[in-house]
């Protein structure tokens, strides 16, 4: 096996450490903003370990897994400096790109939430949240389809599965008004 194949499973493994991530940390910006409607004293308890597991998730897990993925991905390229020659594989940038973004946004939001600066509702950050899965999505099926994909096609196929995302979210905060949680 070429060593190309080694790093692809790397790469591989820190995307999905990475996405877990994400996942979860924006999870927790949605507890650490819901615990303002508790009492004081719960409040205080819960913010503060929320900050605690916040930074532990974001400084132990997230930001390596983030910097191990680019570094196994610019290796594939010095590895493979074909993939630059093709146009799925720009598109794939494109997405990780966003997803950097995204990364550094969600690490601003963490920044603002340890000086209680709550800028997002919880029904916000539940809408931000289901952003990473859209890039996720968008990154996979590029790197599976490649050239066969047809890109309109494709990227109408994207913005209908972030409409259902986006329409999910609504409807779930709608039952949980309903229900009183």
């Amino acid at each position: 096996m070429n060593a190309y194949n080694y790093v692809l499973a790397i790469h591989i493994i820190f995307v999905v450490s990475w996405m877990a991530g994400l996942f979860y940390i924006v999870r927790l910006f949605i507890y650490h903003t819901e615990a303002n409607d508790c009492p004081e004293a719960e409040r205080l308890i819960l913010q503060r370990e929320y900050i605690k597991i916040e930074g532990r998730l974001w400084s132990i897990i997230t930001t390596p897994a983030m910097l191990l993925t680019v570094a196994a991905g610019i290796t594939m390229i010095f590895l493979n400096p074909g993939l630059l020659q093709t146009p799925w594989f720009h598109v794939k940038l494109g997405f990780v790109l966003l997803l950097l973004a995204y990364h550094f946004k969600c690490q601003h939001i963490l920044r603002q939430l340890r000086q209680n600066i709550f800028r997002f509702t919880s029904f916000r950050l539940r809408l931000w949240n289901e952003v990473a899965t859209i890039l996720l999505v968008g990154i996979v099926f590029t790197v599976k389809l490649k050239s066969a994909v047809d890109w309109v096609w494709g990227l109408l196929g994207l913005l209908l599965f972030s409409m259902v995302i986006m329409t999910a979210v609504k409807l779930y905060k709608n039952y949980r008004k309903k229900k009183g949680i």
